[in-house]
Parts: structure tokens; C-alpha cells; sequence
């Protein structure tokens, strides 16, 4: 009885130790494979507006604004229910559509532009997670590119 005692407290003790110091290189990844607003790499994205794909220095410009962005807020969807609120805004602007590869995943990433923030749609396997960001330069690269489609 008191082998079994004395093992378990070890077993739990052994637990705790390695759920607290955690190498770096693990944190770092559990970090990455559960954050919300995952930075792009220029060679996994496609990014279009209204059909139209983005060159080389626009893209760039619309990549690093996107990895600067700030989380606002996340909003909760309901699969069959308000789902279709975030999928077509009635917004009359035209969305920036971002087509990325993270691993064996294809994400979709659509954002909508407000007038003071932005909302972007991530869309990969068969889930849908929508939220908020706040980025100046994205939001004036909206602006001219509106300008450029006039």
C-alpha cells in the first residue's frame, strides 16, 4: 500500500515538473499551433482583391500590416445560424481575400474592412472563426485600393 502511495506522489510530482519548465522550442510551438491570428509568410499566400492578385511589393505591404495587426475582439459563431452575418457583410466595400497554406492546411482568409477596424473570416477544414483587428496601414491600403477600382 504504501509502494503504491509513494509512486503515484512521484508520478504526480514528475508530472508537474514537466508541465512547468517546459523547453522554449515546446512552448513556442503549442503557442503557434493554438493562437488565433497566425503571422503569413510571403511564400505560403495568395491575396486578391476582387479577383485581381496583388504583386510582389503590395503584397508584401499587405503581409507585414496583417502581422502587425492588433486583436480587437473575437466574435462567437453559430454554425447554420450567424454564420452567414460574417460570410457576406452587408458592407457594400470590396473584401481582401487572402488563400494561405499552414502545413497540409488550406486557410481562407477574408477581410472586411470598416471604419475603424477591420474584420477578418478564417475558414479552413469545416471551421469558421471570425474576429476584429485594428492596423492603420491596412486599413489605408484599403482605402487605395477602393481608389485604384474606381
Amino acid at each position: 500500500m504504501t509502494w503504491a502511495v509513494f509512486l503515484s506522489i512521484f508520478a504526480v510530482c514528475i508530472v508537474k515538473v514537466l508541465m512547468t519548465c517546459l523547453p522554449t522550442g515546446t512552448v513556442n510551438w503549442l503557442i503557434r499551433k493554438f493562437e488565433m491570428h497566425a503571422k503569413l509568410r510571403e511564400e505560403d499566400v495568395i491575396i486578391s482583391i476582387n479577383g485581381n492578385q496583388l504583386e510582389r511589393e503590395e503584397k508584401m505591404q499587405v503581409i507585414r500590416a496583417f502581422n502587425e495587426a492588433t486583436v480587437l475582439e473575437k466574435y462567437t459563431i453559430y454554425r447554420g445560424y450567424n454564420e452567414h452575418v460574417y460570410l457576406n457583410p452587408e458592407n457594400d466595400g470590396t473584401p481582401i481575400v487572402i488563400d494561405a497554406k499552414r502545413g497540409k492546411q488550406n486557410i481562407k482568409i477574408v477581410m472586411h474592412k470598416y471604419n475603424d477596424h477591420i474584420d477578418i473570416v478564417k475558414q479552413y477544414k469545416k471551421k469558421i472563426i471570425a474576429y476584429s483587428v485594428h492596423v492603420e496601414p491596412l486599413q489605408k491600403h484599403f482605402m487605395s485600393a477602393a481608389a485604384d477600382m474606381a
